[in-house]
């Protein structure tokens, strides 16, 4: 491809929204182009990056066993009430009438079209396994969107969708699943770490995220330099120490006091000259089905609304209002207590029962009780006690013991297990071997196409732009000649070297503008291209063309007879590094 004919308009300045490198150097190399807020048009250079790195995710899902299919965009929002997922989405749904007043959604997402798909044409378990798959435009209506193109309202997905007729025959798939996505990563120059995951609204019993440590990642990865063990903070346990193990039987009096206007953890702490971790923090929640949950933590400690959920058995869970809470207890938001209480439901972090001498609501608007003591003051019994609430830097490893460490992280895979969450509820169901009927198990994966070019950029880029990895790079090889003319030997050697690489099978842009040396030196840094090859009047004299790497700056002289095959080989062995 010639410069001078293709459509790249790189940017010398930097985009005044734009605050981390992928985003910067996403619009200032010509990849994206905003329209409106979390909506990018991708220019050509993007856009055959993001083609490569379909492909890539396309002949690894084949080598799985994947079979590909498109479905629709647009999907009947019913779809969605069936399986109780309007509502578990909320806000991000793009939902709209038709002509004819039916109620569609832009496809946030794929389970409940699979699923009733599978269930209108497979009925036998001599049909099953099936994992079929798809890369797809998803809509979400994200609040902010921000970051480019890491959090957007329009973006690619690969989404993948497994049905079986046993949870070992789902292991397998899962399995299968998750290496593919090790090398799908591996071959688009993408480090990731594998995480243990919560499934969100997508649901399910098990999942793992693939993650990309940065600093700049919205997501927080929890792991170990001791072992191998990583989640991301929602999933992320700690190891549980008995933490009423060799405590003395406290003899501190429980008394009433009166707090004036008190009602946060750190103007009770300040004003009973007390320490964050001695009071009972009482958070009160509501479920889908109306009943009232209650959570106890230590007061420095936040509660994990995901363990919160698995403990409680329930899907849903929000906050209650403040006339819950006050029918409840009696008393204003801020007030409240595990003492004398009586919720449908108890939760009580394993770190509670440890307080002596602890601080709580007293159910009474501008009071608190001091001396508190768990198990003397209000029942403990061993179902009540789980691990509820988020881990903290310092906590414990689950596995080994060793301190917990938190890292920031870009998500760009995500695997579940699902089990028959969609499979029942929208009856895909399969005939047994003895004529029975039995519900489908479902494995979901999913993985962020454009999400893996802004994390390659982001892992890949220095001050003069970005740093390509070979296989994803919109070319491999660009060919610079400084040519006075274009009718001079230089031109024409630059010109016939471009052409023979091209039909070697190597993406090449050849620099043809009619540019200073410096322009075009800075836009193939800028661009990333990984081979740089120029073509000079000196150099040539000697029988030489010049070649650099773009990932180091390593510069060489090699004979422009032979240039070919030795760019050729260069080509294939930085290929070969990633698979």
């Amino acid at each position: 491809m010639r410069f001078s004919q293709s459509f790249i308009p790189t940017v010398r300045e930097v985009p005044a929204d734009a605050t981390i490198a992928s985003h910067i150097l996403m619009i200032r190399a010509a990849l994206i182009r905003q329209l409106v807020a979390g909506v990018y048009s991708y220019l050509p250079m993007g856009y055959k990056s993001l083609r490569k790195v379909e492909q890539i995710v396309r002949e690894e899902m084949d080598k799985a066993g994947g079979i590909e299919l498109h479905m629709p965009v647009l999907v009947p929002v019913d779809l969605f009430r069936k399986t109780n997922r309007v509502e578990a989405f909320g806000n991000i749904l793009f939902k709209f009438k038709d002509q004819h007043n039916a109620e569609l959604s832009l496809g946030p997402t794929h389970e409940e079209i699979i699923t009733s798909l599978v269930a209108d044409h497979i009925n036998s378990y001599k049909q099953l396994p099936i994992n079929l798959y798809q890369i797809q435009t998803k809509f979400r209506d994200e609040e902010r969107p921000k970051s480019g193109v890491l959090r957007t309202r329009e973006f690619v997905m690969k989404d993948a969708y497994s049905f079986h007729t046993s949870l070992e025959d789902l292991d397998k798939t899962y399995q299968k699943m998750y290496q593919a996505y090790h090398r799908i990563f591996k071959r688009c120059g993408v480090p990731v770490v594998a995480v243990e995951a919560e499934s969100g609204p997508i649901g399910g019993s098990a999942s793992h995220e693939f993650m990309v440590l940065t600093d700049i990642g919205e997501d927080q990865v929890v792991s170990c330099d001791h072992c191998d063990y990583a989640a991301n903070v929602e999933r992320a346990t700690r190891k549980v120490a008995d933490g009423t193990a060799g405590r003395l039987e406290s003899e501190v009096v429980l008394k009433e006091v009166h707090t004036p206007h008190k009602s946060t953890i750190e103007d009770v702490s300040e004003f009973l000259k007390c320490k964050p971790p001695q009071v009972i923090k009482t958070l009160v929640y509501r479920t889908s089905d109306e009943q009232v949950v209650v959570a106890l933590v230590r007061g420095d400690h936040e509660v994990n609304e995901a363990k919160l959920r698995r403990m409680g058995g329930v899907s849903s869970l929000e906050l209650a209002d403040d006339g819950t809470i006050t029918k409840l207890t009696g008393a204003a938001v801020g007030f409240a207590g595990p003492i004398g209480i009586k919720p449908d439901k108890m939760f009580i972090d394993f770190d509670v029962p440890a307080i002596t001498d602890g601080v709580t609501g007293a159910n009474k608007t501008d009071h608190h009780f001091v001396g508190v003591v768990p198990g003397r003051d209000f029942t403990i019994e061993p179902e009540m006690l789980g691990d509820i609430r988020n881990v903290v830097e310092g906590d414990p490893c689950p596995h080994c013991g060793a301190k917990l460490k938190f890292q920031r992280a870009i998500e760009v895979g995500h695997v579940f297990k699902l089990g028959t969450k969609y499979s029942s509820a929208l009856h895909a169901q399969y005939l047994d071997a003895g004529g029975k009927n039995q519900d489908m198990i479902m494995g979901c994966y999913g993985i962020g196409v454009n999400r893996i070019l802004a994390a390659a950029i982001e892992t890949h880029h220095d001050e003069n732009g970005i740093i390509w990895p070979i296989s994803i790079a919109p070319y491999q090889v660009t060919v610079i000649g400084l040519g006075r003319t274009p009718e001079d030997e230089v031109s024409k050697t630059a010109e016939r070297l471009a052409a023979e690489l091209e039909s070697a099978g190597i993406d090449v842009l050849f620099d043809d503008r009619d540019q200073r040396p410096g322009v075009k030196f800075k836009d193939a840094d800028l661009l990333g291209v990984p081979i740089r090859v120029t073509v000079g009047q000196k150099t040539l004299a000697e029988g030489k063309v010049e070649l650099k790497l773009r990932r180091d700056g390593e510069m060489q002289l090699i004979d422009v007879d032979g240039a070919v095959e030795t760019i050729k080989t260069l080509v294939g062995k930085l290929m070969a590094e990633l698979e």
